[in-house]
């Protein structure tokens, strides 16, 4: 068995409360992984032109007010 089928296995084991435990943590760990990418992509400039593209576009009239 992997251990991606054990930890399937644990959590449909789960009662309702350890799921809503286990979801609340799962995207509070998903979150801190996903800010860590973006923040090291901005770091490492990979965004510089997206950001770049986005402001001239906003300058030019393109965007819209949410």
């Amino acid at each position: 068995m992997s251990r991606v089928e054990r930890v399937e296995t644990e959590v449909q084991a789960m009662s309702t409360e350890e799921l809503a435990e286990f979801r609340s943590w799962f995207a509070r760990f998903d979150a801190g992984g996903w800010g860590r990418q973006i923040e090291a992509d901005i770091m490492a400039g990979k965004l510089d032109e997206l950001a770049k593209r986005a402001l001239e576009e906003h300058s030019s009239g393109l965007s819209t007010k949410l």
